[in-house]
């Protein structure tokens, strides 16, 4: 079943991750081996996790890509929600 409203994979990022080790974003994207922009844009939910980033936070923060990617996916899938009444697709099925 799908979450109704997921949180940003930037704020757990920025909550989970960051905060209790006391990371800045610049030291954070140093570790993680990234510019500091792109991560601020990630932890302030301007950015997606990209597959690139779901690995980079998977070693270093002892998560799965899997994890990162099914958040980000959870957080799109619920925002554009108004998609699946607006998309007007009948189903095709075999003659």
């Amino acid at each position: 079943m799908a979450m109704r409203n997921p949180v940003h994979p930037g704020a757990i990022v920025r909550e989970d991750c960051l905060k209790p080790l006391a990371l800045s974003v610049s030291e954070g994207a140093k570790r993680l081996g990234v510019g500091r922009q792109t991560l601020s844009h990630l932890v302030n939910e301007k950015a997606s996790v990209s597959i690139e980033m779901a690995y980079r936070l998977s070693k270093a923060f002892g998560s799965t890509p899997e994890t990162w990617l099914g958040m980000q996916l959870a957080f799109d899938l619920a925002r554009h929600r108004h998609l699946q009444q607006e998309i007007k697709v009948e189903r095709i099925v075999a003659a």
